[in-house]
C-alpha cells in the first residue's frame, strides 16, 4: 500500500523561482497515494501555469479569494483549511512566511492557513541573505513556537548567483518527511475507533417502523474529529442525513438495532476504543407483518420484545478495548449514569439531560457531563456538537495515554 494512501495534503505555492520544484513534489505525493489539492498565491503563476499543478493532482487549482468576481462567488477557504490533513506550503517566501506570523489574510493561502486545524509544514526557499536576516530567522523561530513544522533549506547554489543556505528541499526529502514524522505526531495516529451513531428503525411492516428523534449529529462529529486526529474510523451508522468522505472513515449504515449488533460485534475486536453514541432502540415488533397493515380498527396493539443490548454486550467481552456509552435521562441523570457505567463495564460514559435546553436530540449543541470508570465527574455548559466531540476526544486521549 502506498505510504499516505488516502491522506489529503493542502499544497500552497507561493512566487519563487522554487514553483517550479512543487510540480515534482505533487507527483511525489500522488505516487505515494495522496489526494493534493493546489492553491497559489499570484506571484507563483508568474513562475509556473496552474494548468501543471491541476493536471498533476487531478483537481482544480484555486488561487483567488472569489471564484468569479462577476458572479459574487467566493472559494471556501475555511472548507480547503479543514480538508487536509496537512497543509504543506513549498516553497515558503519569506513574504508568505511574514504573513504567517502576523496573522494577515490578504491572500487565499493566508487564510487558508489561518483556517487549517491540522499541522502545517514549511519549506523556505529564498536567497542566502534574505534567509540568514534577523525578520526572517525571528519569524521562523515564532513559527516554530507555534508548531508550525519547518524543512530546513538546502546549501548550495542558488538563482541569485550566490552559495549559501536557501534552497528548497528536494520533493523527495519533503515528502519523506511528512511521511516519516507529521503525520505519525497525530494524537490518535495508528488507532482504530469504531463509533455508532443516529437512530434505529424498527419495522412494523413494510412502510411503519419504530424510531426515535436522534439526527446523528453527535456520533458524525465524534467520527470526524477521531479522523481527524489520525485514527482509522469504522463508522456505523442508522438512517440519517449526514454523510462523510472522510479517507480514514469507513461508513458502515444499517437500519435495526440487529444490524448494528452485528455489524458493532464484526468490528470490535479489530479497534482500540468503541464509543456508542446511537440511540439503539430498546424495543421492537415481535411480529413484522409482511405487508401494509390497514386502517380497520380504532386502535392497533403490537407486542414488542427487547432488543440485543449492544453495550452491555461489549462490556462482557471487552478485552484491551476503551468502551465508551452515552445516557440521555430525564431524572436522576447522574445516578442514573454511574449505575450505568457499573452495570455494562464502561471506561467512560457522557450525560446529557432532556431537561437541559438544547441539549438532546434534533439539535446542534449539547451539554454533557463526562464520568469516567473511577467516577470523576467532568461538566461542560452547552456547545456544538462539535466541540463536545473535542472534549470526548480530549478526555479519550487522557485514559489512552495513562
Amino acid at each position: 500500500m502506498a505510504s499516505l494512501s488516502g491522506r489529503r495534503i493542502v499544497l500552497g505555492v507561493t512566487g519563487s523561482i522554487a514553483a517550479y520544484k512543487s510540480a515534482f513534489v505533487v507527483r511525489e505525493l500522488v505516487k505515494a497515494g495522496a489526494q493534493v489539492r493546489v492553491v497559489m498565491t499570484p506571484g507563483a503563476k508568474e513562475f509556473i501555469a496552474p494548468l501543471t499543478f491541476g493536471t498533476l493532482s487531478g483537481h482544480a487549482v484555486h488561487s483567488e479569494l472569489t471564484d468569479d468576481r462577476n458572479a459574487g462567488t467566493w472559494t471556501d477557504h475555511v472548507e480547503l483549511g479543514l480538508w487536509g490533513d496537512v497543509v504543506l506550503v513549498a516553497p515558503a517566501t519569506a513574504h508568505t512566511i511574514s504573513g504567517m506570523v502576523e496573522g494577515r489574510g490578504d491572500s487565499l493561502l493566508l487564510t487558508v492557513l489561518l483556517s487549517a486545524k491540522c499541522p502545517v509544514v514549511i519549506a523556505p526557499a529564498m536567497d542566502r541573505d534574505m534567509f540568514t536576516h534577523p525578520a526572517t530567522t525571528e519569524n521562523l523561530d515564532t513559527l516554530t513556537q507555534r508548531g508550525v513544522h519547518i524543512i530546513e533549506p538546502g546549501t548550495g547554489e542558488l538563482a541569485s548567483g550566490l552559495t549559501g543556505k536557501g534552497r528548497m528541499a528536494e520533493p523527495e526529502a519533503i515528502v519523506s518527511h511528512i511521511e516519516s514524522h507529521i503525520l505519525k505526531e497525530l494524537s490518535l495516529y495508528g488507532k482504530t475507533i469504531l463509533v455508532t451513531a443516529g437512530p434505529t428503525y424498527e419495522a412494523i411492516d413494510p412502510v411503519r417502523f419504530i424510531g426515535n428523534h436522534s439526527s446523528g449529529l453527535m456520533g458524525f462529529e465524534i467520527a470526524n474529529k477521531a479522523a481527524q486526529l489520525g485514527a482509522k474510523v469504522i463508522y456505523i451508522t442508522g438512517p440519517t442525513h449526514y454523510s462523510t468522505n472522510h479517507s480514514r472513515i469507513t461508513t458502515i449504515p444499517v437500519i435495526s438495532a440487529l444490524e448494528m449488533y452485528t455489524q458493532v460485534h464484526a468490528h470490535f475486536q479489530s479497534v482500540d476504543v468503541a464509543i456508542l453514541s446511537a440511540a439503539v432502540a430498546d424495543y421492537k415488533p415481535i411480529n413484522v407483518a409482511t405487508s401494509k397493515i390497514k386502517k380497520a380498527e380504532s386502535t392497533l396493539s403490537l407486542e414488542l420484545e427487547k432488543t440485543k443490548d449492544i453495550l452491555a454486550s461489549l462490556g462482557k467481552i471487552k478485552s484491551h478495548q476503551i468502551l465508551v456509552g452515552f445516557a440521555l435521562e430525564t431524572n436522576d441523570e447522574v445516578a442514573n449514569a454511574i449505575k450505568k457505567l457499573k452495570s455494562k463495564n464502561l471506561d467512560l460514559i457522557v450525560l446529557n439531560s432532556l431537561n437541559d435546553k438544547g441539549a438532546g436530540f434534533g439539535g446542534t449543541s449539547n451539554k454533557v457531563t463526562l464520568i469516567d470508570k473511577n467516577l470523576v465527574q467532568t461538566a461542560f455548559p452547552l456547545k456544538s456538537k462539535a466541540d463536545v466531540a473535542t472534549d470526548i476526544m480530549n478526555e479519550l486521549l487522557k485514559q489512552i495515554n495513562a
